[in-house]
Formats: C-alpha cells, structure tokens, sequence
C-alpha cells in the first residue's frame, strides 16, 4: 500500500514488520501497515506545518527517519540527526496494536465483536482523554501506548462490523465524539445474516438490515459456539460460532477472492478513521507537542541525578558548570539536548523530578541547589534514580553524582529491570571525601554503581573532588545527537587481550573509554601505527587519564577499517568505543503468540532460558534502508568468558530483520551488527548497551484501562516457573509511592500459572495524566533465578464533559474579486465568538489554517472573540478552540468561488474539517 504525498518511500521506510501482527488485509494491508500510514500522513503535514510557520521549506533530502527528522527539525548549524527515536517511537505504537490481539484476544469491545459497539466506543473515546492527560503532562512513551491500543480498536470496527457493507466509504465519526450517539444499532433479538455452507459468501448480511441500514457486527467464540439466533459470525478457524447456523463470516481482516471489494473499502476507511482520530489529538497537544510524542525531536536527552547532602558542595559546582557548559556549547546545533532533567537526592529526601526543554530554566533550576543536611549515612541514591529513569525518555542518558555508596540498595533488582526496560544508559560520578563516616551496609559499595553501569552500558567513575572537573568530559561527548557504541567489553580478573573492532567511514567523534586501575594499552590502527597510554598526544589521538578513567579521543582523520587495542591489566576493568554515526539500529526482544491473530510481542522482562532467543531488529541507514547491507546479527557476552552467538535473520524489507538465536550465551550479554555502508563501501558494526540475560521464570500482566484518582486499580498477573517449583518472593514497586498490596510470595509448580492481583491505589489528588511505572518481580527462593515485569498506568480523572467548544462566524467584510488573479490589493475579514457548551472552559484558540492576522480576548470570559483579517489571496481559515478536557471544536470559512463548496461552517467539529481534504490511497 502506498500513500500519494510524496512520502512513499518514507512510509515503506518505517513500516513495521508486516508478519508482527495478524493484518486487516492479508499479507498487504496489515495493522501495522494501516497505522504506519495514516501516522507518516499526519506527522508529515504536521512538520510542514511547523515549518511554514518558521518560515522555511519542509523538503526531506531522503526516506530515512533521520532526513525526516531534520526537515522536520528545519535547518540548523551542522549536525549528525539520528532517526533512532523516531524509529522506536513508531515501534512502540505498533507494538501496542498487536499486543491488543494477544492481552485482549477474548474481549469483544477491544475488537468490536459481537455487537459491543458502546462498550468499544467507551474504550476509544477514554483512551484519547487519557492520551491528551499524557501528552499534557509530558508523558509521552504512555500516550504512544494507548495510541496503539485505542487504533487498533478503532480500526477493528471497520474490519469486523457491517459498516462498508451498508455502503459507508467516510469513517463513523461518533465513534471519536462520544457526545454523539451510536444510532440504528441492531439488538440482541434481530437476525442478522443468512447461512453461508462454504463459509466464502460475498455478503452474508440480510438484506433488510442493509435497507434499514443496520449495524452489526460479527460474532466471536474462542471457547464457545454459542451466539444469539441469527447472528453473523466474525469467521475463522478460531471461531466456533462460525459453524453454528448462520455459518460462515463477515470479517474482512483478510482479503480473500470472495471479499476483496470489501476488503479495500475497510482498509480504505480504517486509514481515514486513524487519521481523523490522530488530527484530534494533534489539534488538542498542538504541534509541537504531538511531533515529540512521535519522537521528532534532536536525538540527545540530558538528565542528571544529584546527590544534594551537606558535603557536595564541590561536586554540585561542578554538576551546575557541566550544565551551562553543555547549554551554551551546543546551543543551535543538533547536538543540543531536546529535553533536561534533574532529579535531586538527599535523606531521606529524593526528587521532584524537574524536567523542561527550555535551557535557560534547566540553569535556574540547577543554579538553586544546595548542599544541606545528610549526616554520616549514605543517601537515598537508587531512589532519585528510580524517578529519573521513570520519567525520562526511553535511551536517555542519565548521569548520577554522588560522594556515598547507596542507602536504598533494596532497590538494586528495580534499577536493572528499568534500566533494561528504557535501555537508557546511567554513568556515575562518586567522589571521594576524607571527612564524610562510611556506615556499613549490607551489598552497599562502589561495586553495587560499576555493576548497574555495565548492565545499562554506562561508566562508573571514581576521582576525587578536585579531579571531578577533568572527569566530566565524558557527559559532553555523551550528551550529543546520534551516538553509537561499537564496541563494549568488561573483564572481571584483569590480564592481556586484544580487542579488535571496525571504524566506518560515517564514524565522527570517536571516542574510547576505559575504566580501571593498574592497566596499560596500546592502541594500532589498519594502517599498522601504534600509540601507548604514555603517549597523551600522538599520531593516532589524545589519552586523558583521570581517577578510573581513560578517555582518548580519537583524531578527525580517522583511517576506516579494523583496529586494535591491546590491554594489560591485573584488576578489573571495561572497555567501550563510541562514536557519532546515524547508521544505527532499534531492536526488542519478542516472544511469538498464538490464537486467531497470531503475531510477536515484545517482551517486558528477560527472555525465556533453555529456549531460542528472537528479536525484531530495525536497522537505519544514513539515506534509508537501500544504503546498507546487514551482514551478522547476534549476542554477545561481555565479561572474560566471551562467547558469540550469531543469530539466524529472517530479512522482513524495509530494513526490518527478525533473528532468532538457538544458542542463547551464558551469563549478560548484549547484541552486536555487523554489515556494511554502500555509500562509503566500508564495514560497519555497532552493540547494544543493555545487558540481559535469560530466566526460567515467566511474569504475564496487562494494563486494560486507566486508574482513577483515589480509586483502588486492580492488576491481575500471572507467574511460571519452567524451572524448580518451590516458593518464589514477589516484589513490586512503583515510582509514585502509591500503596499497593500483593502476595509476598506465591508457590509455584513447574509449567504451570499461577494467578494473582496486585492492587494499587492513586492518592486522591493524583493530577490526572500522571504515569506510574510500576515492576513487578519474581525470585526464586535461592536467589538463582528471577524475572520481572515493567508496566505502565496512567491515572484519569474521569470526565463527563465531550462536547466541544462552539463557533459562531460572522464575516465583516469580504470584497474579493472572483477572479483570485487580481487578489493583491483586496481584503477580508471577520470574527467568531467561541463557547464551551459544558462548562469547564476553553484552554486555548489557535489557527489551524490561514495567513492572515489572528487575535482573540482573554480566555477567562465565557465568550472568546477571535478576529482574523487576510489578503483575498489566502482564502481559507480554520479556527481551533481546545477546552480544558481537550475537547476539539473549529470553526472554518472559504472564500473560494467555486459551485458546491461551502463558504462557512459553524461550529463545525474538527472531523468536517478533515472531510473537506482529499487522500488518495493506491493498493
């Protein structure tokens, strides 16, 4: 499928697997692929909005995420612009659409079956109030989620009900404005369909219910055969009412010879419907907003975690001149961080977490710690990065400074199942104070920080006070657009070895990092030139050596091929080489699941031991997925035992690859590419930075709703062990520090579930749109084995207001010539008075389209006056009023002399709006 807006290629470009999940349409027209379109359309006029609005032109050099991304981000001081976030920020999305087939398989109103259109309108309409709570509090990664659920849902109405058959080709608005009813339902007692023997009749529905254009829709028994008399069948091997009379099917997931004309309608409105209920969001979160929920935004996120007890004061100074450092030395280039956070931690005090995308405030922020309070105890360390990991975007890299080891050490096992969640990358700075006690705890120590920054491919850097200036470096080569690792080694006994690695041509600033005491190493490049860790300036780069660290930068003229670096070492140490490349790749791991949509689901905890490992691998090319050749996908295992699985790739297009390994290594390890870049010719190979291993132990749970402020949110979940049975400790926590209850133990027999129900409870005045992270771990009672879970919850306040602000237009004047050739010298003008009909009050007015100049009164009075006067050559205005629930109304108006199309529209709903605009889509 390809959509007519110049963005074919980008389209095809981001497309998620189409074997991921079980398609509305065959293998042509799948979920993925309907809500990969309709999302490319959206965000693509969404950033050509924004960049008319800046006053440049929106033009992609390319079809790669990362050229979509820098069009969308406009012109800027040189930079490399990494597609990577983007990339994953689509993949969630989809990942969240197929898993409604697997958490929900059995659930009528996620799948419109069986005539449950209220109850699945009610699951469309509060996921949307919960994704613009989301999106309005800056949770992000919970919006993307809901987003796919909602779609899928959405989407599913058009596949499995009767609405093409009656002849519909626009989507069934009421389904995005509950303040309209669902009309004209068919109920329990109303026959449906007539029998289908062959189960491939071309329209089963009666023909009466067409004349009185009835709605219905299929029902669905996976356990059951039962279904009211007759009643259709949605249809399929899975379905056991499908062979009760009338037998046969109305799905339309599949296009089959006998239903291909329905098919492609279905596919055809389902895309128009993602895209009505996609424009509603953006109109409600604005542009900016919408396009950093879609992950368009500069690659680099910054998030320091600071340790604010009475002897930091030093380490603070420097934490505060690394920030206006990183601020003013990347202002305007694409290296500059899109967002900053600060989490501060004290005892037994941590947080709030202050985040913002504005630098300056990020300096005020900063600027006001102080070092106060603490005594001689360690502090509240894992706490403020548990806050930090939580909120903070997905692959952010966070940096934790701090003079004492850990007080929360319980929450060593959260930390690592977060950070292997987010894959973000956590650095610690510890310094050391002579005048500060050291209490005793137990598994609290320097080591607990170098182990959480190997498994999340971070440094753990110890210097003194006074040397903590020379040590920071490493957050300004780390805080930059498009970093890679190439390469990431540990050693836990020291010795001699020699680690070979490639360089590609695309590699800038490449930088080494070696972490540990009584080494020395010699680096030699292709070519055969050597330089040792004497020499701090020679003929290959520049060695700085500070407390544990070795950082040596690389020169620009950088000779492409394989290098070496020899180490000797008898203690332990790490080794990793990053550099700036936007050849690069997401990846997850995923489990296959059966039932009647069959499809890959990402896991949420570690994989399963003694079975093959998979993984669903997107790799990005600097000009596409055309402009590399990926070679060997695998694992990898860090420490001194090495071992290298190479995976078997299954090449799904589009740069998709899903690799399954047999061999699954021992111990942590992480996953290395190899392949090669056509521009330059030259090899590449690029690791992961998250450690993770496998268990025997298997944790199932699914969020199927929002929580509500002060309510009690149940969560069922299931634990498996195929291991050793015996008594497994269960564990959970969750950022917010809301109570919750669960079982603290669960005995569990190999191969079999176990059920349970963890119960949680938002305080009262939670604000709605909040995002709560919550884990959930299993241990086995001799601590060998463990798994977790990480999930999302957003908590609501429950609305009742969805009726839409309300327009009233009137044009004050209009003397435009007929003829648009002579339009320069003539005007027009008028203004609307806008009201929100329920009560809670209008948020914001904006233009949606129009050159003109637009005005408006004060938000706080019961009626806005909005006032817009254009040039008779801009012809159209759109106005968007968004009420404080996020309610969307507009109000529209053409001077467009042409027969049929309406001049003005009053209080016209954002949807109308959206008909007017032509989509051409060619199967």
């Amino acid at each position: 499928m390809a959509l007519l807006l110049g963005v074919t290629l980008l389209a095809l470009t981001l497309s998620a697997p189409a074997m991921a999940f079980f398609p509305i349409g065959g293998g042509v027209s799948t979920h993925v692929s309907i809500t990969g379109t309709a999302l490319l359309q959206k965000i693509t006029e969404t950033c050509k909005a924004v960049a008319e609005a800046a006053g440049h032109e929106f033009k992609p050099t390319g079809s790669s995420p990362g050229e979509l991304v820098q069009a969308c981000l406009g012109p800027t001081a040189p930079g490399d612009v990494s597609g990577a976030k983007f990339q994953s920020a689509l993949q969630e999305i989809y990942t969240q659409n197929g898993l409604v087939d697997r958490d929900f398989v059995n659930s009528a109103p996620h799948h419109f079956n069986s005539e449950a259109f209220l109850e699945g309108r009610g699951l469309i309409t509060e996921g949307m109030v919960a994704i613009k709570a989301n999106i309005g509090k800056e949770n992000f990664k919970a919006a993307r989620e809901t987003l796919g659920r909602v779609l899928h849902t959405l989407q599913d109405f058009y596949s499995h009900s009767n609405w093409v058959e009656l002849g519909n080709t626009e989507p069934y608005i009421n389904l995005i404005r509950p303040d309209l009813p669902l009309e004209n339902l068919a109920d329990v007692n109303t026959p449906t369909c007539s029998d289908c023997s062959s189960g491939t009749c071309s329209n089963q529905i009666l023909s009466n219910i067409l004349k009185e254009k009835k709605l219905t829709s299929g029902y669905m028994g996976i356990f059951s055969s039962e279904k009211p008399k007759g009643k259709c069948s949605h249809g399929g091997a899975s379905d056991f009412t499908s062979t009760v009379v009338p037998r046969g099917s109305i799905s339309k997931d599949e296009r089959r010879p006998h239903n291909q004309a329905l098919h492609d309608a279905a596919v055809n409105v389902a895309i128009s419907a993602s895209l009505q209920l996609l424009d509603n969001i953006r109109l409600a979160a604005g542009d900016h907003d919408f396009l950093r929920m879609m992950g368009i935004a500069r690659s680099s996120v910054v998030c320091f975690v600071i340790d604010t007890t009475g002897s930091m004061s030093d380490d603070i100074e420097e934490a505060r001149s690394v920030v206006y450092d990183l601020i003013d030395s990347k202002k305007g280039t694409q290296d500059e961080p899109s967002e900053y956070i600060l989490v501060p931690f004290n005892d037994p005090d941590f947080g709030p977490m202050i985040r913002t995308t504005d630098p300056n405030k990020m300096k005020t922020e900063i600027s006001k710690l102080r070092a106060q309070g603490g005594g001689d105890t360690p502090e509240m360390c894992l706490s403020g990065l548990q806050l930090a990991l939580t909120g903070a975007p997905s692959s952010s890299n966070i940096y934790v400074f701090t003079d004492a080891i850990a007080k929360d050490i319980a929450l060593k096992d959260t930390i690592v199942a977060l950070m292997r969640s987010t894959k973000s990358v956590v650095s610690f700075f510890m310094t050391a104070t002579g005048s500060r006690k050291r209490r005793s705890l137990a598994a609290a120590s320097f080591e607990d920080y170098k182990d959480l920054a190997l498994a999340s491919g971070g440094q753990a850097i110890r210097v003194s006070k006074s040397e903590l200036p020379q040590a920071t470096d490493i957050v300004l080569d780390t805080s930059t657009s498009a970093l890679v690792t190439v390469l990431q080694r540990a050693r836990i006994a020291g010795g001699q070895e020699t680690f070979p690695y490639l360089l590609d041509q695309s590699l800038k600033n490449i930088t080494i990092y070696i972490t540990g005491t009584s080494l020395t190493f010699t680096l030699t490049n292709p070519a055969g030139a050597t330089q040792s860790n004497s020499e701090t300036s020679g003929k290959l780069g520049t060695i700085q050596t500070v407390g544990n660290l070795w950082r040596i930068r690389l020169n620009a003229d950088t000779q492409s091929g394989t290098w070496k670096i020899e180490i000797k070492s008898s203690q332990p140490y790490t080794l990793k080489v990053t550099g700036q490349s936007t050849i690069t790749f997401v990846y997850d791991f995923v489990e296959k699941f059966t039932g009647p949509h069959s499809g890959y689901a990402v896991l949420s905890g570690r994989p399963q031991e003694g079975q093959p490992a998979t993984l669903m691998l997107s790799v990005i090319g600097r000009k596409g997925p055309s402009s590399i050749t990926v070679e060997e996908a695998g694992l990898i295992t860090l420490s001194s035992s090495e071992a290298v699985t190479n995976g078997a790739m299954t090449d799904m297009g589009n740069g998709d690859f899903l690799v399954t390994v047999d061999a699954v290594p021992e111990g942590e390890f992480v996953l290395f590419l190899k392949g090669t870049d056509k521009l330059s010719n030259t090899k590449f190979q690029r690791q992961s930075t998250t450690q993770m291993s496998v268990s025997k132990v298997i944790i199932q749970a699914a969020v199927d709703r929002s929580a509500e402020p002060g309510e009690a949110f149940k969560l069922p979940f299931s634990i498996m062990s195929m291991g050793a049975g015996g008594k497994y400790t269960i564990n959970a926590r969750n950022d917010r520090d809301f109570p919750m209850t669960y079982p603290n133990s669960l005995s569990l027999s190999t191969g079999q579930y176990v059920n349970s129900t963890l119960t949680i409870t938002p305080s009262s005045d939670t604000e709605s749109g909040t995002d709560v992270t919550l884990t959930i771990e299993a241990k086995s009672e001799s601590g060998v084995d463990s798994n977790y879970a990480v999930l999302r919850l957003s908590v609501i306040t429950k609305i009742t207001d969805f009726i839409p602000p309300k327009c009233e237009m009137s044009v004050l004047a209009d003397n435009c010539p007929k003829d648009v050739s002579q339009c320069g010298p003539f005007r027009w003008e008028l203004s609307a008075n806008l009201t929100d009909g329920n009560g809670s009050g209008i948020k914001s007015v904006s233009l949606n389209q129009g050159n003109g100049t637009f005005t408006h009164t004060t938000l706080d009075a019961s009626v806005v006056n909005a006032y817009y006067n254009a040039s008779c050559c801009s012809q159209i205005v759109e106005i968007v009023a968004v009420d404080e629930v996020g309610n969307v109304g507009t109000c529209y108006h053409s001077i467009i002399r042409s027969a049929g199309f309406p001049a003005t529209t009053l209080s016209m709903p954002v949807w109308l709006c959206f008909l007017v605009s032509v989509f051409v889509v060619r199967f």
